[in-house]
């Protein structure tokens, strides 16, 4: 059976290097790791890169839509690869951790990211493997849609770049161990 691990972000060189896009640049590490580069499925309206993770058949995904309609690419790649939302695991920035922190879990709420709630949406369930990146929320009066567009200070991009090399650690190990050891280790 395969894994599908998507990333969730926005296409194009402007939002790159955004706080919105971490799952895409857990993605990136993971392909690297994987010796795979991204390729167009138009099938799934995706990037993919295939191969073994973890000693697993793995997938990676990334919607060449924007955040608000990932799901549809999502739902795309289960259908297309034969995924149950029980080997689907998303990757995605989170506004209520701290830069730094990273939590592992299964299932539970979209707490207003708009990219799980059209996940949820389109797969008809929120029971799958989350992988939530710490960003923070934003300073003062900021508007949470500003922040999350905008790229990591110059001062937080180290720690960014070692959340990234852990958030690719935790896939790695739900996929080869599961949950329960993956928060074990990770969730901190």
């Amino acid at each position: 059976m395969t894994w599908l691990v998507v990333g969730l972000g926005n296409p194009g060189p402007s939002y790159a290097a955004t706080r919105h896009n971490v799952g895409y640049h857990v993605t990136d590490e993971l392909a690297a790791r994987m010796g795979g580069r991204f390729s167009s499925l138009k099938a799934a309206r995706a990037d993919i890169v295939s191969g073994l993770l973890a000693g697993e058949r793995t997938v990676l995904g990334r919607s060449r839509a924007y955040m608000n309609e990932s799901g549809g690419a999502v739902s795309s790649l289960m259908k297309y690869y034969d995924v149950t939302p029980e080997r689907l695991i998303v990757i995605h920035d989170e506004l209520d951790l701290p830069l730094g922190s990273l939590r592992c879990k299964s299932g539970g709420g979209d707490n207003g990211h708009n990219g799980l709630k059209s996940i949820r949406q389109s797969i008809g369930t929120g029971d799958f493997l989350r992988v939530r990146f710490g960003i923070g929320r934003p300073p003062g009066q900021q508007p949470v849609h500003d922040f999350v567009l905008k790229p990591f200070a110059k001062t937080e991009r180290t720690e960014a770049d070692i959340v990234t090399q852990e958030a690719a650690d935790a896939v790695e190990s739900l996929i080869s161990v599961g949950l329960e050891k993956t928060q074990s280790a990770f969730n901190s």
